[in-house]
């Protein structure tokens, strides 16, 4: 015996509802690939370009209780930043970060749409002009690429330096908003 469509969606809606779930996921297509969101109640926690066990990783950090959900408010707000009517998000964040990584986070939201800035400008801005490489640390681990915008952040020299999509996803990403022409 099979579960119908409606079934299944009731049971997913029900578990939600009854706050059975530490941490609701879907995979999206987008002009970059795949990204693979989740959120909690707290708010959107993860997005990842890469699937590979998505679920166990969750899991280790939100809690075992995994559920694929539909996130229409995630796919909506990202359909409309690759469609260029979204320059900033709006959705709340669940950010389980360490201090410092939180630090580098927050001021790493305020970096304009459309805008670049080197990763010892946003060191100095956290009070800690001697650690561009450790914010470069913080951007390779940043847990909500796109939204926490990882992508604008480049070089000293202006050159594109390592994201974790890809340095292509990242060319992308800048050309989608104009920082990037070519």
């Amino acid at each position: 015996m099979s579960v119908t469509p409606d079934l299944d969606a009731r049971f997913r809606a029900a578990a939600l509802g009854e706050h059975l779930v530490d941490v609701r996921y879907d995979v999206f297509d987008s002009p970059v690939g795949e990204l693979h969101v989740a959120a909690t109640d707290r708010g959107l926690c993860r997005i990842s370009y890469f699937g590979d066990d998505w679920e166990d990783q969750l899991a280790r950090v939100f809690g075992v209780r995994v559920l694929r959900a539909p996130m229409d408010d995630v796919r909506r707000e990202l359909d409309e930043y690759f469609a260029g009517d979204r320059r900033r998000f709006d959705l709340p964040i669940d950010l389980r970060v360490a201090p410092f990584h939180a630090d580098v986070l927050r001021e790493l939201a305020l970096v304009p749409y459309g805008r670049t800035d080197t990763y010892g400008a946003l060191a100095a801005r956290v009070g800690r002009p001697q650690a561009a490489r450790a914010v470069g640390t913080v951007m390779n681990r940043n847990p909500i690429p796109i939204v926490l915008p990882c992508h604008r952040i480049v070089g000293a020299n202006g050159s594109l330096t390592g994201y974790a999509g890809g340095l292509d996803i990242k060319r992308r990403l800048l050309q989608l908003e104009g920082a990037m022409l070519g």
